[in-house]
């Protein structure tokens, strides 16, 4: 009988994934935890409880009283964030995965997830198609936290066999929580601006190219890595995944076919230096080889769901779209 914990269950992907994980292995084999106690009502009746992943001693005692077996680790400042407040974010994202990491070893649990990102690469990577191995020099903290957490993961696989699993996810859309300060939260709020009936700022250039991923194929994508049997598990620092590579004006033009009147603005800040780090592409090819991924949607698909869902998951925020 697998017990999965689920740390940073409130954010924009642990809301979700945890939903998910629910369905799979039943409520009673999920425990959610955040340290806002307010993540509680987003997670219809799944078990819950406060918890600070800054405090190791807390975790290891849930761990031993609710006698875990999986630990999905999703607690981490996010890029964007993380640049305003670095050495919090770096001690947020290092402290706390080492301690899930040690618990993992020390208790022998069957498997660990650990949250990648496409910020792990940087301004010398190869920017088109960027393959699994090559040039990783991140610019930002969060970066910077993911490829050396990426490194932890891979040492405590081969040192002492921990069963920790990583996929480098791209910028993730959905619809079930609000932007969380990522550099890619442009292609959620985009659509919440567009439903308002608001011209939308927009903080990078219109011809941005980033790889993105609607949030349904983010969360296949984790299940069916941490379903796949360990043999087929060949890469213990992250996978690369990739869905659609997009701009903010494709987005726009997009939204325009259903919502013919939105307006969209171009003011680039801060997180445009970010962007312009990052690749263009993703080459996922071992992803796809070594255990299946295929990803569902593209951007029209996305779009419409977008549009379809976020007036019922939000419904005090908007009127139905005519």
């Amino acid at each position: 009988m697998e017990k999965l914990l689920i740390t940073g269950a409130g954010g924009q992907l642990g809301s979700e994934l945890t939903l998910a994980l629910a369905e799979t292995y039943g409520e009673n084999s999920v425990l959610a935890t955040d340290v806002n106690p307010a993540a509680e009502k987003i997670l219809k009746g799944i078990p819950f409880r406060p918890l600070d992943v800054m405090d190791a001693r807390s975790i290891a005692m849930l761990v031993e009283k609710e006698k875990v077996t999986q630990i999905y680790h999703l607690a981490a400042i996010l890029s964007a964030v993380g640049e305003k407040q670095p050495l919090k974010a770096w001690s947020l994202n290092m402290d706390s995965l080492l301690s899930v990491l040690e618990l993992a070893r020390e208790k022998k649990l069957s498997k660990v997830y650990w949250p990648s990102s496409i910020a792990v690469f940087g301004p010398n990577t190869p920017s088109h198609q960027t393959p699994q191995n090559c040039i990783q020099d991140p610019r930002t903290v969060y970066g910077i936290s993911k490829q050396a957490g990426e490194k932890w993961c891979e040492y405590y696989f081969l040192k002492h066999g921990v069963d920790v699993r990583s996929l480098r996810y791209p910028g993730l859309i959905g619809y079930k929580s609000l932007p969380g300060g990522g550099t890619t939260d442009y292609a959620v709020e985009i659509y919440h601006k567009a439903l308002e009936g608001k011209t939308f700022t927009c903080f990078l250039k219109k011809d941005t190219l980033l790889p993105m991923m609607y949030m349904p194929d983010a969360i296949k994508a984790t299940l069916a890595l941490m379903e796949a049997p360990k043999n087929q598990i060949r890469i213990r620092s992250a996978y690369n995944v990739s869905a659609m590579s997009i701009t903010p004006e494709q987005v726009y033009q997009s939204i325009r076919e259903h919502l013919p009147e939105f307006n969209i603005l171009y003011e680039q800040d801060y997180r445009q230096a970010i962007a312009d780090g990052w690749p263009r592409s993703i080459d996922d090819r071992n992803a796809r080889d070594h255990w299946g991924w295929r990803p569902s949607y593209d951007l029209p698909k996305m779009t419409q769901d977008m549009l379809s869902h976020l007036p019922n998951y939000f419904p005090h925020l908007y009127e139905q779209p005519h």
